[in-house]
């Protein structure tokens, strides 16, 4: 049950961070759903490496998402 809701709460913490990164980013649900469930985890890290509340979790998955844009890029 734990697993289901963190993929329930990435794919909801991806799909925020897409909405708020403009122009065009690699599309799919898996990696929207990947993407926020490490951005959850890179947003706690501040606070001691627990997952962390939406806002950081936002803000981090904002950060793996236009990191991946520009990996994604220069392949």
């Amino acid at each position: 049950m734990g697993l289901l809701l963190w993929l329930v709460f990435g794919a909801c913490v991806g799909g925020v961070a897409k909405w708020f990164l403009p122009g065009r980013l690699p599309d799919g649900w898996l990696i929207t759903i990947g993407l926020g469930v490490v951005g959850s985890f890179a947003g706690g890290l501040p606070f001691g490496g627990h997952p962390a509340g939406w806002i950081a979790s936002v803000i981090g998955a904002c950060a793996c998402l236009f990191a991946y844009s520009i990996w994604s890029q220069d392949r």
